[in-house]
């Protein structure tokens, strides 16, 4: 092989992809990329499971929150860069195994996050983003075009990860306050590096990213019920609500998975000016996702007798996550004016009437069979075409 392509196969130039480039799809590099971060989700929703079942609502939950936004923000950063910058080469990939190391650590961390111990979190956390900054100061020697959009996020990230690192010695007292300082922080970096020139994000790589991770999120859920029903059905329990459970909740997944693929992601994010209502706001749609498989472990646990929760506490654990993945995707992946007005206000009276139903005096298996009725009515009432 002649040495100029031996450098070309080792080291691309890192330059602005074309928004009109055709036939992008996402990488067998980002697909990994996925798989290793669903690990850490699953892990949060083991704990969360555990909480939860243990009547620690409070505490499972907020930190439910805390940690997925560590997995869905280095998630989001990486696809996003990788939308506009991905030049396959032997120094991208590296630095891509680095951010997927991040993402274990974190995962291995979720279990200490759930007794206050935030550390290997944000080591984790904070080794995926600078993995990511090196990436950004790369464009920025590459790419004299977007020099500028490129040194504001280096900057911004390595600035904010520096807040993150302090907040490990803060005051206990000052834990939500700096949560949400920095938060906003992270969140405001792409829109301050964005306004020196806008980088050239693929709309359809970005949806079918976005489509990609909700996939697997689901099918994340569907295991982790799976499990729950396998253990249940290895301790004795009869089979007959069980199979109930394992029916409704099936419904409800396929009913999820139909209600976000039934329409083209792409139209949706080119509605979006700069797509960071849309992008953010998956957010809700992948923690909901998650959750959801945690409510249905909720569900087999109060059947067998096997949590503590209760059978309003367990309905809800798995009503409130399905109502917020039923309004976020209404608002961010259908769109309430791309809708005729039935079913604009379908979705809103569907995720009010998923709640409701958890404080009807039935057996839980019945609640769970309930909402997957109303879920699939929804897929019913959308279906295109």
């Amino acid at each position: 092989m002649p040495a100029e392509r031996r450098t070309r196969a080792w080291h691309r130039p890192m330059t602005a992809r074309s928004r009109a480039e055709e036939h992008r799809a996402s990488t067998p590099l980002e697909l990994l990329f996925d798989l290793c971060f669903v690990v850490a989700v699953s892990q949060a929703g083991v704990q969360l499971h555990h909480s939860l079942g243990e009547h620690e609502i409070a505490h499972g939950v907020g930190t439910y929150l805390v940690v997925f936004f560590a997995i869905w923000w280095g998630w989001v950063n990486f696809s996003w860069f990788a939308s506009a910058f991905d030049t396959d080469d032997v120094p991208y990939r590296v630095a891509t195994f680095v951010q997927i190391a991040g993402a274990l650590v974190v995962a291995a961390g979720v279990p200490a996050a759930w007794h206050e111990d935030l550390r290997i979190v944000v080591a984790g956390y904070v080794l995926m983003r600078l993995a990511l900054v090196v990436q950004w100061l790369r464009a920025a020697r590459q790419d004299e075009a977007y020099r500028g959009t490129a040194l504001r996020y280096a900057v911004g990230i390595t600035v904010v990860q520096v807040g993150w690192i302090l907040r490990l010695v803060v005051p206990v007292s000052w834990f939500g306050a700096s949560f949400v300082l920095l938060v906003v922080a992270e969140l405001l970096v792409p829109m301050w590096a964005e306004r020196s020139r806008a980088t050239s994000w693929h709309p359809g790589h970005i949806a079918e990213r976005y489509g990609l991770f909700t996939l697997i999120v689901l099918g994340e859920s569907v295991l982790a019920a799976s499990v729950a029903m396998q253990e249940a059905l290895g301790s004795g329990h009869g089979v007959g609500e069980l199979a109930g459970v394992a029916v409704a909740g099936l419904v409800i997944v396929c009913s999820m998975w139909w209600l976000y693929f039934d329409r083209p992601g792409e139209r949706r994010v080119r509605q979006f000016r700069h797509g960071y209502l849309w992008g953010f706001g998956h957010y809700v749609i992948f923690g909901s996702a998650a959750a959801t498989g945690v409510g249905l472990e909720l569900t087999i646990d109060h059947v067998t007798h096997a949590g503590h929760l209760g059978a309003t506490g367990s309905a809800l654990a798995l009503t409130v996550p399905v109502a917020l993945y039923l309004l976020s995707v209404w608002l961010l992946h259908i769109g309430p004016r791309n809708e005729c007005r039935p079913i604009a206000v379908g979705f809103p009276l569907a995720a009010v009437l998923v709640v409701a139903v958890s404080f009807t005096p039935v057996a839980v298996y019945l609640t769970a069979a309930a909402v997957a009725t109303l879920v699939a009515t929804m897929v019913v009432a959308t279906r295109e075409g």
